[in-house]
Parts: structure tokens; C-alpha cells; sequence
């Protein structure tokens, strides 16, 4: 076996050998059979919510066992054909299973990063909330190509994807929008991504064809389940009725309803927009839940309370990441220095990379400065 499928089979393992340590693959059958006999509990479904939890958190253990041996099955599978074909002299078969190893490597590799995603609401669905900075035109167009970089980005993963409320800008794109996204571990994916997004490109808006430079701002919340209790007093929060309108399209609503709640300790306001003041005030309520668990998510992880501490305002300084369009094309990412000169890509929503990067360096214990240092 060469060199090369021989390192490519050892990635596999590690990938294998990480994937069993998540989910302890060896009580992993165990902890299916409890799961099946609570499932076959006639008195399962009184309590649907309960009853929805556990079929979610069985899928999750059956999923990662499937995942597993797959992988385990494969692997053994190609190599025990690239062995057979060098027995045989068939070049043919050698190459097949290697270039389905190498397919394998990648999908393992994936699947290794996904089983990190094991903090408490990192499987939750999410609130995605985008905001246009200083800048004007500039800055809401650029928070119209954010919010349809990650609408893309959800599509793409197979997540579904609500509107939640949205501001237009003056003269063009938005100055707010909030999405929830909803699909098995949408808020661990990106949760990376809050902070300050910064482009520099020509603008389409200046005639004299100068380069301008945007700030958007990027905030992620998950959405809270139903059985985690967040005590909101009613004192605490003012709610104000108002008329939603925006410039037409699909996502715009018209509105006598809409929603918009004030949590007076924190200065968190969230808003929602549907038809139904009745929902709008639920959907609002859910969404300052979900606001008020993040900060308690944040005080328990001292990296994410340190970002969310320095995310300041939407400009110089406070950028996670950079979109340089002129006068040459490159995204970098500041945390953990992971960049492409595929920009149309990665503005088309092929944002796995740079999730995965931070992921990957959350893992590793280090800060951003000891990454940038290490650059």
C-alpha cells in the first residue's frame, strides 16, 4: 500500500477513533436498548414535549452509530480491496478503492467535526439577527448579501428558513433582519459566526467608482426549548404594538400587529412582524428567551463571553472577519487566519470551511491571539 493511502487510512482512524470517543461507543448499545424500551412506553406521548425529546435525542445516538460503523465498514471494505488488488496485479481496483478512501477520508473528517458540537444547545435551532453598520446605502447593501450568504448557507445544509422581521434600507438592501433557522445542530454551526463581517469593494453606488469599506454586524442566539425554564418578569420587559411595512417583495409583510418587546434590564429588543399580534408577541417572547439563555451560555464559557464582551460596535476594530472584493478577491477569517480567494463561493454561502476552522480552534484551547501568533 503506498505512503499516501497508507496516511489517508490513519486519518480515517483518528476520525473514527474521536467519533467513538464522543458519543462512548462502548455503552453506546446499551444506552440504545433504554432508549427503545422507553419509546415502547405506552404512556410515552401524555407528554409530547418530553416524548418529542427523547425520539430526538434516540435519533441522535442511532445516527452517530450508524455513522460510525459505516465509516468503520468502508474503510476495512477499501482496504482489503487495495490488498487484493495488489495481490492480483489489477491497477483498476487499487484505484477505485483508493479514490474511495480519500472520498471517505472527507466525509469522516466531516462527521469528526459535527460530533464536537456537544455543547448544551449546540443541536438547537437558531436566531440569526443581521445588522447594517455606519455607512449608510453601503452598509445596508452589504447586510442584504450577508443575510443572503447565510440563506444560501441554510439551503444548502437542508435547514428550513423563517424571516423573522426585517428593516429596509432607505435606498437599497436592509438595515436589520433576523432569520430563525431550524435543523439539527443549526446553532452549533453558527454560532461562529457572530460578530463584525467587513467588506471593501468598488461601490455600485459611487460614480466616481472609489473603493468603500462596509461593516455589518452578525449576532447568534439559539432557539430555547420549550422545557428549559426562562424566567422573564413581567415588569421587567415594556411591549410596544406598531404598523410593519416594507418596500415589497416575498419576505415583506404589511401590518397593524407587529411586536416589538424591550427586556429593560439587559436593553435587549427583540421584534417580530407576522400577521397575528398573538404570534408576533409568542415569536417575540421566544426570541428574548432565547437572547437572555445566550448570555447565560455566555457567562458559563469564558471564550464566548470574551467575544461577545469585545464585539463593540459594527467597525474598525471589531471585525471577525474580512470581504475584499478590490483590488484583489479574499476572505480571511481573524480568529483563526483560515482564508479563500473564492469569493463568490463563500458570498454563495460555502461558509463550512471557515466554520469549521473555528470549531477546530475552540477545541485546541487556543485564543485568538495564540492562533494569530502562530500564523
Amino acid at each position: 500500500m503506498r505512503a499516501e493511502i497508507q496516511n489517508i487510512v490513519a486519518e480515517i482512524q483518528k476520525s473514527l477513533e474521536l467519533l467513538a470517543q464522543r458519543m462512548d461507543y462502548e455503552t453506546a448499545p446499551h444506552r440504545l436498548e433504554e432508549f427503545n424500551a422507553r419509546v415502547e412506553d405506552p404512556n410515552l406521548w401524555d407528554n409530547p414535549e418530553n416524548a418529542q425529546k427523547l425520539m430526538r435525542e434516540r435519533q441522535v445516538l442511532v445516527d452517530a452509530i450508524e455513522t460510525y460503523e459505516s465509516i468503520k465498514t468502508d474503510l476495512n471494505d477499501n482496504v482489503e480491496l487495495i490488498e487484493l488488488g495488489e495481490m492480483e496485479g489489477d491497477e483498476e481496483v487499487v484505484k477505485d478503492a483508493e479514490e474511495a478512501l480519500k472520498k471517505l477520508r472527507d466525509k469522516a473528517a466531516e462527521k469528526e467535526l459535527e460530533a464536537l458540537l456537544d455543547g448544551e444547545a449546540d443541536a438547537n435551532d437558531t436566531f440569526l439577527e443581521i445588522n447594517a453598520g455606519a455607512g449608510g446605502t453601503e452598509s445596508c447593501d452589504w447586510a442584504s448579501m450577508l443575510a443572503r450568504m447565510y440563506v444560501r448557507w441554510a439551503e444548502k445544509k437542508g435547514y428550513k428558513v423563517e424571516l423573522q422581521s426585517e428593516t429596509p434600507g432607505e435606498e437599497a438592501g436592509i438595515k436589520s433582519a433576523a432569520y430563525k433557522i431550524s435543523g439539527h445542530n443549526a446553532y452549533g454551526w453558527l454560532k461562529s459566526e457572530s460578530g463584525v463581517h467587513r467588506l471593501v469593494r468598488i461601490s455600485p453606488y459611487d460614480s466616481a467608482a472609489k473603493r468603500h469599506t462596509s461593516f455589518s454586524s452578525v449576532w447568534v442566539y439559539p432557539v430555547v426549548d420549550d422545557n428549559i425554564e426562562i424566567e422573564v418578569n413581567p415588569a421587567d420587559i415594556r411591549v410596544d404594538t406598531y404598523r410593519s411595512s416594507g418596500a415589497g417583495g416575498q419576505h415583506v409583510n404589511t401590518t397593524d400587529s407587529a411586536v416589538r418587546i424591550t427586556h429593560i434590564p439587559t436593553g435587549i429588543v427583540v421584534t417580530s412582524s407576522e400577521k397575528s399580534q398573538h404570534q408576533n408577541r409568542d415569536i417575540a417572547m421566544k426570541a428574548l428567551k432565547s437572547r437572555l439563555y445566550q448570555m447565560e451560555l455566555d457567562r458559563r464559557n469564558a471564550e464566548i463571553n470574551a467575544a461577545h464582551e469585545a464585539k463593540g460596535d459594527a467597525g474598525w476594530g471589531n471585525q471577525i472577519r474580512s470581504y475584499v472584493l478590490q483590488p484583489y478577491q479574499m476572505v480571511k477569517d481573524l480568529r483563526t487566519s483560515y482564508e479563500t480567494s473564492d469569493t463568490k463561493g463563500v458570498l454563495d454561502g460555502d461558509l463550512d470551511a471557515f466554520m469549521a476552522a473555528t470549531l477546530a480552534l475552540k477545541v485546541s484551547g487556543k485564543s485568538r491571539a495564540e492562533a494569530q501568533s502562530d500564523d
